[in-house]
């Protein structure tokens, strides 16, 4: 058998770049308002078949084993508007092992997936691009799928953990949705369930 050719099958770990030359990374739930990596671009984007949604408990970042709290996941079905960070090339590959660092943590629980998304740029007409982006992994044993508004409420407004309180993770998203001019109804009913005089 020969070898495969490197130039067609490119490794795992190697960054996915867009014919532009550029990696697109497309952002729904912190990464929006705390990117932590340098980009030449970032723009409002839309990703089909996919939601964003607290489907995913945290017991480190914003709760503890004890006080679980709640953090978003792309889960499927239905549309996301988001923020697609474009990141040049010869970044790409420093910038995609921090975002595996950031969500697939070593000897952590696999609670996502790394996908690459076909994210439409809502600023550029017609324009699709390649996205790496980070979806639920529905087998893990922190996912819980439809999980009622009240419910939510009420873990998020108890939750801290190691990143700090888990509202601030809720309210910090809803308020960047909405700088974008994104409204996000599921995200919109759990903070008007949130009790009030609890503001870390």
């Amino acid at each position: 058998m020969h070898p495969p050719a490197r130039h067609h099958h490119p490794k795992p770990g190697d960054p996915p770049l867009a014919p532009c030359g550029h990696m697109w990374v497309f952002a729904y739930g912190s990464l929006i308002w705390r990117p932590g990596f340098a980009h030449a671009g970032r723009h409002r984007a839309l990703l089909r078949g996919w939601h964003r949604s607290f489907c995913l408990w945290s017991h480190r970042y914003r709760g503890t084993p004890d006080v679980p709290g709640l953090v978003l996941g792309l889960d499927r079905g239905g549309a996301c508007h988001g923020v697609a960070f474009r990141v040049p090339g010869d970044h790409a590959a420093e910038v995609l092992r921090y975002l595996d660092d950031r969500e697939l943590p070593d000897g952590a629980e696999v609670v996502y997936h790394r996908r690459l998304v076909p994210a439409r740029i809502l600023d550029t007409p017609g324009l699709v691009v390649p996205a790496v982006t980070y979806v639920v992994n529905r087998a893990s044993r922190n996912y819980v799928p439809r999980l009622p508004a009240e419910r939510a409420a009420s873990v998020i407004a108890a939750g801290v953990g190691q990143m700090g309180a888990n509202r601030d993770y809720l309210l910090n998203t809803l308020s960047h949705l909405q700088e974008l001019g994104v409204r996000d109804a599921g995200l919109e009913r759990i903070a008007a369930l949130l009790p009030a005089g609890l503001d870390a």
